[in-house]
């Protein structure tokens, strides 16, 4: 008997159709559509980040070498790369509370409606105004000779830069990064506020709670973890801008991105031109440690938008 069900059995297996072979997947003609987008990730992204990386490695001969890694570490460098948190963290945190503040205030409004479209729009257009043009709206409006300056000095007789031209220096990008920190913040916090369940106030008052205890218990938990991912967006934003702080600031290296221009551009520092590689180098750092944080931040807040 034994010998017959082990017949069968190799019978069975015999008559088996062999396995077929794993199915080539056929060439997709759609995706020569990301060729353009790869190129330019390529040209602009990939090589120039590779570009500062490198040369932060070598010495003006081009030879190998840590020093500049090793004046990352000056007193100089430090100053600089504190200023720069300082800056990027003061702005992040005051832009991330007044553009959900104004998450908020837009919550009961239609989507659709006129009001929320301008807010919409506007923010869209703001969040990317930068630059010079943003410089001299600044220094026309908030400059020595500004309008809002002459309007305080006439009215109230309070010279706002009494004590020193203080928007060409740190402190002047302050409010000038909030101008586009803010619009920023609207437009990526908004979906996460839209996400809220009006059934879930709902329940909240039918179980006799409260509006401070939905927010307290159910709105928070829920939105911080998009509140935290658009702040470290905000940090990222404001500890790579360049363009508007060197319109404003001309003169001084305050904060990285200048810094390394005048790595570049000095003329009383020679020798120093690679240096501004390993501050690329440390930006790309800090950079990419606050955009790994959002994305793992972001996928768990995507959980409650589905």
């Amino acid at each position: 008997m034994t010998t017959a069900v082990l017949a069968e059995g190799a019978s069975t297996v015999a008559s088996a159709p062999p396995p077929s072979a794993p199915r080539r997947r056929r060439f997709d003609p759609a995706a020569l559509g990301l060729v353009p987008f790869a190129a330019y990730v390529l040209v602009f992204l990939l090589l120039p980040t590779a570009i500062a990386i490198g040369t932060g490695f070598l010495d003006s001969d081009g030879a190998l070498t840590l020093d500049n890694i090793a004046g990352l570490l000056e007193p100089t460098i430090l100053r600089t790369f504190g200023n720069s948190i300082w800056l990027s963290a003061l702005t992040a945190i005051v832009g991330a509370v007044l553009g959900a503040l104004a998450c908020y205030a837009m919550l009961g409004l239609p989507e659709g409606g006129r009001t929320r479209t301008t807010v919409d729009a506007a923010a869209s257009v703001l969040a990317q105004f930068g630059g010079v043009m943003l410089a001299f709206a600044f220094i026309a409006t908030l400059g020595a000779q500004g309008l809002i300056t002459r309007l305080i000095l006439d009215l109230a007789g309070v010279d706002i830069h009494a004590g020193g031209n203080w928007l060409y220096a740190l402190p002047g990008l302050v409010p000038t990064y909030l101008f586009f920190q803010v619009p920023l913040m609207v437009i990526t916090f908004m979906p996460a506020m839209n996400a809220l369940q009006p059934a879930w106030a709902e329940a909240n008052l039918t179980l006799g709670g409260t509006r401070f205890g939905f927010w307290r218990w159910i709105g928070i938990p829920v939105l911080s973890p998009a509140f935290l991912a658009s702040l470290l967006l905000l940090f990222a934003n404001a500890f790579s801008s360049y363009a508007t702080a060197a319109a404003l600031a001309s003169q001084g290296a305050q904060i990285v991105p200048l810094q390394i221009r005048a790595a570049l551009t000095s003329e009383t520092v020679l020798g120093r031109e690679n240096l501004a590689g390993a501050l690329a180098l440390g930006m790309i750092a800090v950079v990419s440690a606050c955009m790994w944080g959002y994305s793992a931040i972001q996928r768990r807040a995507a959980r409650w938008r589905r």
